[in-house]
């Protein structure tokens, strides 16, 4: 089955800092570049990646959205979109906007969960994501399972604007805990505008992690989206902390053993191309 990694982070410390890495020591300090990905995701059928921006500090945002729409205008390095950063609290985002610009553009994301949780709460914040709607941009959103209900008034305040909740809502898998989370992703996945990107949950686990171990987490997040909108993205290298690409999208395969052709076919790489506008 071939896939489109819609969640593909980069990172080259030499060009941008990444402040955030110094919490996890498998990444602080280190570079993740297109070669490593490359081999990371040999014999996975990957055949187009969606960058997502890194969190870098916002001065370096911009740099960083022109240096990765740099390299996906060159087709071999097999980058079809890139989701970069932005700060709709302040103030008016259509001057972002036009700077980001850029014909591999695909969208946006604000980092919510180490976010206060008003953050997104404010008129202007609802303003600027619409705008981004308007655009035909997406808005990538990640957030922790008790910022669901914030999220979901954001959503409903911007109809016209596609948002991906990232990582299935960072459940924590580890804790075993999930029926806060199942509740609030239930009730998130009835705003029609809103798809879920089935990424990152293997750093949510720990210890022994098998298909069963992930298995609650993606069936239930099937179950409330529908194969109509849930994509597939590998979190890479930030999955790296539990187990690497090979190994989650091995277990994920395992997860949806049962399912057919074409469920398969729309979670690994139609749904991407539709509602990214690949």
């Amino acid at each position: 089955m071939k896939r489109i990694d819609t969640h593909q982070h980069l990172l080259d410390p030499e060009r941008f800092s990444y402040d955030w890495t110094a919490d996890f020591p498998a990444l602080a300090g280190r570079e993740f570049r297109l070669e490593e990905y490359r081999a990371a995701a040999s014999g996975l059928e990957v055949v187009g990646s969606v960058f997502m921006e890194v969190d870098v500090p916002f001065v370096e945002a911009a740099a960083e959205a022109a240096f990765f729409g740099n390299l996906a205008d060159n087709a071999a390095n097999g980058i079809s979109g890139v989701v970069a950063a932005c700060r709709p609290e302040n103030g008016d985002i259509t001057g972002w906007l036009h700077r980001t610009a850029h014909p591999r553009l695909c969208g946006y994301r604000r980092v919510l969960h180490t976010q206060p949780d008003d953050l997104s709460t404010t008129a202007g914040f609802r303003e600027n994501i619409a705008r981004i709607g308007q655009a035909s941009l997406t808005f990538d959103i990640c957030v922790l399972p008790r910022q669901h209900a914030i999220a979901a008034v954001l959503v409903d305040h911007c109809p016209e604007t596609r948002f991906i909740l990232d990582h299935c809502g960072v459940p924590d898998i580890a804790s075993g805990d999930l029926d806060f989370w199942r509740t609030s992703i239930k009730d998130l996945s009835r705003r029609p505008n809103l798809a879920c990107k089935i990424s990152g949950i293997i750093a949510y686990a720990a210890g022994e992690i098998t298909a069963d171990t992930l298995r609650p987490v993606v069936e239930h997040a099937i179950d409330c989206f529908g194969w109509d909108r849930v994509i597939w993205g590998s979190d890479w290298p930030v999955c790296n902390l539990t187990r690497d690409l090979a190994t989650w999208t091995r277990l994920l395969d395992g997860v949806l053993a049962d399912c057919s052709e074409d469920e398969l076919a729309r979670l690994y790489h139609r749904n991407a191309r539709e509602i990214y506008r690949l």
